[in-house]
């Protein structure tokens, strides 16, 4: 059963089409990826989706409600865990949530519990009484992402969660995001430019010029790579890449100083490789596909920090709270 349903979403920004005549569907306690290069319309999308943005044309339902039209009733379905710190570093943990439940009309006895429980459940209820500009950024992404959850969202967007963190954080960080997704059985909706963190989601969205071009499980978009993944570098790649498309009817990609090939049993052709090309080879390494070499080959680029500034994004949406 879907959660979120997209159809033909469209934005136009004077002569620029940001996105154009998107459609799909997340499925309810899915974790969906949404994965583009800078300028792709992937934040457009999320801003739509999210009531931050009207679309020009087309639909979003979120929980069964109108983006545009049931805008209250989607904020109240809906968590977000922005890239960039949007917490109040002169506040204690417990009072950044108290804020947050106050925001959403919250409070009270049950929602004081409800705190201490999300505090408990991220490792958090020993510092709920410390100042947030105390914290080690792992454990402000880990408040951020209790707070996100704290008035039981449908739909948690997370939006980059652990730019900025050491691999052990970004590890640990998962952890309770998995750990939450059990516990609180919701559905995650999110971007990142980490390949290992997309292998978490169930499907995945590659979205490029506007469009999506791909989505599908990360198995079958590493299926689509076709074979194993050799990366070569000769002394004159230029010519290898003749050779190689000649010789062997394999299409070349240009990545960094080298050169990236696919082919069944990689193993037993870089053999033939070696003995076919007539420059010298300088290195080669062999690999199992991953979602980059997917991204790589559909896009023709790698991705890259969105530019775009998240805190903007977190202050108009809570400002849209205390207005409504």
């Amino acid at each position: 059963m879907s959660i979120i349903e997209v159809k033909g979403l469209t934005r136009k920004f004077k002569d620029l089409t940001a996105v154009n005549n998107v459609s799909f569907e997340v499925n309810r306690g899915e974790i969906f990826g949404f994965l583009g290069p800078n300028g792709a319309g992937k934040t457009t999308t999320i801003n739509m989706l999210t009531t931050l943005l009207k679309p020009t044309s087309g639909q979003a339902l979120i929980n069964g409600f109108n983006a545009v039209k049931d805008k209250d009733k989607v904020r109240s379905s809906i968590g977000l865990i922005f890239q960039d710190p949007s917490l109040d570093d002169k506040l204690t943990a417990k009072e950044n949530l108290k804020f947050h439940a106050w925001l959403y009309g919250e409070s009270g006895e049950k929602m004081d519990q409800r705190i201490d429980n999300m505090l408990g459940l991220l490792d958090l209820a020993v510092r709920k009484k410390d100042l947030v500009e105390t914290f080690s950024g792992g454990m402000k992404r880990r408040l951020e992402i209790a707070r996100g959850l704290l008035h039981y969202p449908k739909v948690l967007f997370l939006d980059e969660p652990t730019i900025g963190l050491d691999p052990q954080t970004r590890n640990r960080i998962w952890e309770y995001i998995m750990q939450l997704r059990q516990k609180e059985d919701i559905t995650m909706f999110m971007t990142t430019h980490y390949m290992d963190e997309a292998e978490y989601c169930d499907r995945i969205a590659i979205m490029d010029k506007g469009e999506i071009i791909a989505i599908d499980t990360p198995k079958k978009l590493k299926d689509m790579i076709g074979g194993d993944v050799i990366t070569l570098i000769t002394d004159n790649n230029d010519q290898a890449t003749q050779e190689i498309k000649n010789k062997f009817g394999l299409e070349v990609n240009k990545k960094d100083d080298g050169l990236l090939i696919t082919k069944e049993t990689g193993e037993e052709f870089i053999p033939l490789l070696f003995r076919g090309l007539s420059m010298k080879v300088k290195s080669v390494d062999l690999r199992k596909p991953t979602l980059n070499d997917v991204f790589l080959k559909l896009t023709g680029r790698e991705i890259r920090d969105e530019e775009a500034s998240t805190y903007d994004k977190a202050k108009k949406f809570y400002k849209m709270r205390i207005r409504h």
